[in-house]
C-alpha cells in the first residue's frame, strides 16, 4: 500500500530532487490517496492532511523515508511482538466473521453453520507465533528507482506508486525482516550499477538495462543473486561483456565480500518472466543452494516457491500435518505444491501424494527432493493446475477418499480447480493455506462451502468450515498464513 504526504512536504522535497523527479513529485494527488485523506472531501481539504496514524508512529512533515518504508513494508515494526500477535488474530477474527455472514446469506437451510460466541463461523486458535522473529526472511526482490536523492540507480523498495507517478526507492537496511546478507547483496548491486556505463531500465519504453535484484539464501548462510536485465538492442558481444562485468565484480571485486554460492543473470524485456519464458543464466558458482526441513533436504532453483520463514514454513507443515489427521490410508492431494515441501514433510503419514504445480522447474526440484530423501510414495504433476487436476480427478473412485492441502497464491484459486474439488466426492477433507483470506480467497471459500448449484456446475455436496489455525510467517507486517479446515 502506497503512503503519501501533502503539498507542503512535495513542495520541500522539490529543491533536492532532480527535474525529472521534481515533476513526478508536484503532479495531483494520485486516485489511492482519496482513500487515505477522504474520498468525498474536496482536494483543498485533502490536502491540509498533516499526519497519517500508522503503528510505528505518526508519520509527520519531517519523518525520514526510512520511516515511510517501514510504514509500508513493516507496519507493525512498532510493537512488540506479542501486540503484533493480538492485531493478527482481532484481523482474521472479522474475516472470518464476514464468512460467516456471506455464508448465512448464501446456505439458508441448506447448511448448518456453527455460531460461535465472537460470530464465526468455526473455532479460531490463537495465533501460532513465528521461531524467528527478525531477520527471517529467505527471499528478498529489490528494485531500481530513484532515491531520495534523486540518483535512479538506487536499490531498494518503493513508497508510492507508478500511478501516483511518486515513486521514491528507499534503501532497506532498516527493515527488521531482512537479514544482513540479503541487505550486503543489494547494497553491492547499487555500488557496481552505480560504475556501470548503462543506464537502468525504470520503464522500459525509455530504455536502460539493469533493473530487479532477487537474493535467496538458506540457514546455513548460502546465497543466490539473481539480475534481473533489459536487453533493449543491445548485440550477442554487448550483453557477452555485461555478465562478463557482472560476474568479475561478484567473483574478484567488491562484491566478493558476499561470498555468493549461486549467481544468476536472466535477460527479460518483460515485467515477470518464468525460466521457460527467459532461461536463468548461471555466471558463477552452483545451479542451486539446498534447505533443511523437518529432517528433509530440499533443493532451490532460482524461482521455485518456498516459504519465505523457513522456521515458521517447519511450524506450518507441522500444523498441516495435525489439522488432516493423516493416516496410513490417506491420499493426499497437494494442489500448488512448489518444491514439494508440504507433502513430502507429510509422506510418512500417509499411503500417497500427488503434488500439482504450475512451474516446471518446481516439479523438477520436487522428484529430485523426493528422491534425494529416499520418499518413494510421491508423484509430482507439471501444469495448471486448472488443466491437470479435473483430469488427476475425473476417473478417482469415491469409495478411495482423498485429503487435500492448497496452497495458492494471492490470487487464490482458479473456478475450475474449485470446481474439480467439489465434484470430487472422495475429497473429505480440505486445508486452505492462505495469507490474504479477504481477497480472491473469500470467494474460493464461499465457492467451496455454498449449496450445490447446477448453473454454476457445482455438483458435489458443500464443505463446511471446521477449524481455523493461523500461524505467522511474517513477523511486523500485517499478514498471517490462515489455515482453515473445510470438512463435508
Amino acid at each position: 500500500m502506497a503512503v503519501f504526504y501533502g503539498q507542503r512536504l512535495l513542495l520541500r522535497l522539490q529543491a533536492c530532487h532532480p527535474a525529472r523527479l521534481r515533476q513526478a513529485f508536484l503532479a495531483s494527488a494520485p486516485e489511492d490517496s482519496k482513500q487515505v485523506l477522504g474520498r468525498n472531501e474536496p482536494r483543498k481539504k485533502r490536502w491540509k492532511e498533516k499526519k497519517l496514524k500508522h503503528p510505528c508512529g505518526s508519520l509527520d512533515l519531517d519523518c525520514s523515508w526510512e520511516e515511510r518504508l517501514s510504514s509500508v513494508a513493516t507496519p507493525l515494526c512498532g510493537l512488540p511482538y506479542e501486540e503484533q500477535l493480538k492485531v493478527k488474530y482481532e484481523k482474521l477474527k472479522s474475516i472470518l466473521q464476514t464468512l460467516t455472514a456471506r455464508l448465512k446469506e448464501l446456505v439458508a437451510d441448506h447448511l448448518t453453520i456453527t455460531q460461535m460466541p465472537d460470530e464465526i463461523c468455526c473455532p479460531l486458535k490463537p495465533v501460532i507465533p513465528s521461531p524467528i522473529i527478525n531477520g527471517y526472511r529467505n527471499k528478498s526482490t529489490f528494485s531500481v528507482n530513484h532515491g531520495p536523492d534523486g540518483n535512479p540507480k538506487t536499490v531498494g523498495m518503493y513508497v508510492g506508486t507508478g500511478k501516483g507517478r511518486n515513486i521514491v526507492c528507499v534503501r532497506t537496511n532498516h527493515l527488521l525482516n531482512m537479514p544482513q546478507g540479503h541487505l550486503q547483496v543489494a547494497q553491492c548491486y547499487e555500488e557496481f550499477i552505480r560504475q556501470s556505463s548503462l543506464d537502468p531500465c525504470i520503464l522500459f519504453h525509455l530504455g536502460g538495462h539493469w533493473r530487479e535484484l532477487i537474493v535467496r539464501s538458506n540457514r546455513r548462510g548460502d546465497t543466490m543473486a539473481i539480475i534481473t536485465f533489459h536487453p533493449q538492442q543491445l548485440n550477442h558481444e554487448e550483453l557477452g561483456l555485461q555478465k562478463e562485468l557482472v560476474r568479475d565484480f561478484f567473483i574478484r571485486g567488491p562484491g566478493a565480500v558476499c561470498g555468493l554460492a549461486s549467481l544468476y543473470f536472466q535477460e527479460s524485456a518483460m515485467t515477470r518472466c518464468s525460466h521457460e519464458q527467459s532461461p536463468y543464466q548461471l555466471l558463477s558458482g552452483e545451479p542451486h543452494i539446498f534447505e533443511e526441513l523437518l529432517g528433509l533436504k530440499f533443493r532451490i532453483s532460482p524461482d521455485a516457491f518456498l516459504q519465505v520463514n523457513t522456521a515458521g514454513a517447519e511450524v506450518l507443515y507441522q500444523t498441516i500435518g495435525e489439522m488432516i489427521r493423516a493416516h496410513k490410508d490417506t491420499v493426499l492431494l497437494d494442489i500448488c505444491c512448489g518444491t514439494g515441501a508440504i507433502g513430502l514433510s507429510l509422506a510418512d503419514q500417509v499411503s500417497k501424494v500427488i503434488g500439482v504445480e504450475v512451474v516446471d522447474q518446481a516439479v523438477e526440484d520436487a522428484r529430485w527432493n523426493a528422491a534425494f530423501n529416499g520418499i518413494s510414495n510421491c508423484e509430482f504433476h507439471s501444469g495448471k493446475a486448472e488443466v491437470v487436476l479435473p483430469q488427476l480427478l475425473m476417473s478417482w473412485p469415491e469409495t478411495r477418499p482423498l485429503t487435500a492441502v492448497v496452497n495458492p497464491s494471492r490470487a487464490g484459486l482458479h473456478y475450475h480447480v474449485v470446481r474439480a474439488i467439489r465434484n470430487c466426492e472422495a475429497i473429505r477433507r480440505l486445508v486452505y493455506v492462505s495469507c490474504k483470506p479477504e481477497g480472491e480467497t473469500m470467494r474460493n471459500f464461499l465457492e467451496f462451502c455454498c449449496p450445490p448449484d447446477t448453473g454454476k456446475k457445482l455438483k458435489g455436496a458443500a464443505f463446511a468450515p471446521v477449524s481455523a489455525v493461523p500461524v505467522d510467517l511474517f513477523p511486523h507486517t500485517s499478514h498471517c498464513e490462515l489455515l482453515l479446515l473445510l470438512a463435508r
